[in-house]
């Protein structure tokens, strides 16, 4: 079969390449291309709206079901940073959320050689993590074909959890291997296959609708405040007073 080349690999024919524009022109470009990302995310809400409903009927349904999500590089990251944003933003348990990063937690601040496409380790991870039918897993991967997410997501599934594919390529295997399989189609990039540019802007958009209708519905916040924050600081102890004040 001959190998097709994701979009995200790709170099725009449309437009001049950005290291040979002017700074304020590339700077332009770069706005502008992030306008296609809000794009491949508003054709989706659909698609999204329903994701969202699953899931919460999923945790709904369960005392202990988790949010995991899995990736590598910098689509790993940016799971983690939805992730963990969850306990002190709307107080949702630390023990309700999991994360499968290739290369482990050392990949969060350095690049971790090969990791991406160590499909033993995958399956090492999911079974560590203890991954099972009350669970809901993020399979994140812009090119939709990282040997780590496809594996962790064929695993996980065997084992029951609800898994979704995020990807930003149509042909990504990923939105095949899942079981509800979510493209963000936004295309090349402006400096090819750079997927922390558009690719990873939109897979953060989409998470942090995802995760935040799911605590809306989760009854943690109301009146557009975060009635459930943890205060763990002066700045997040002096928001917690006035939502509490709002409340009387």
């Amino acid at each position: 079969m001959e190998y097709k080349l994701p979009l995200t690999e790709t170099l725009s024919i449309n437009t001049i390449p950005i290291d040979k524009l002017p700074l304020n022109e590339a700077l332009v470009s770069m706005i502008d291309s992030n306008f296609e990302v809000i794009k491949s995310i508003s054709t989706k809400l659909d698609e999204i709206e329903k994701i969202i409903l699953i899931i919460f009927d999923r945790l709904s349904n369960s005392i202990d079901g988790r949010l995991i999500y899995a990736g590598a590089g910098t689509s790993g990251r940016i799971g983690v940073q939805d992730g963990v944003e969850l306990y002190p933003t709307f107080g949702w348990p630390k023990e309700r959320v999991g994360f499968l990063l290739a290369g482990g937690e050392l990949a969060l601040i350095k690049s971790v050689e090969n990791a991406e496409d160590n499909i033993e380790a995958a399956k090492k991870d999911v079974k560590n993590l203890s991954v099972n039918k009350n669970d809901i897993l993020f399979g994140l991967a812009a090119s939709g074909n990282t040997p780590y997410t496809k594996t962790v997501i064929r695993e996980a599934r065997k084992l029951g959890a609800l898994t979704i594919g995020i990807s930003n390529n149509p042909d990504g295997i990923i939105l095949k291997t899942a079981d509800i399989g979510l493209c963000l189609n936004t295309k090349s990039e402006l400096i090819a296959g750079s997927t922390r540019l558009k690719a990873g802007t939109s897979q953060k958009i989409c998470l942090n609708i995802i995760s935040s209708f799911l605590m809306i519905k989760m009854k943690r916040v109301k009146d557009g405040q975060m009635t459930h924050l943890v205060a763990t600081n002066e700045k997040l102890r002096d928001r917690q007073k006035r939502i509490q004040n709002n409340k009387n």
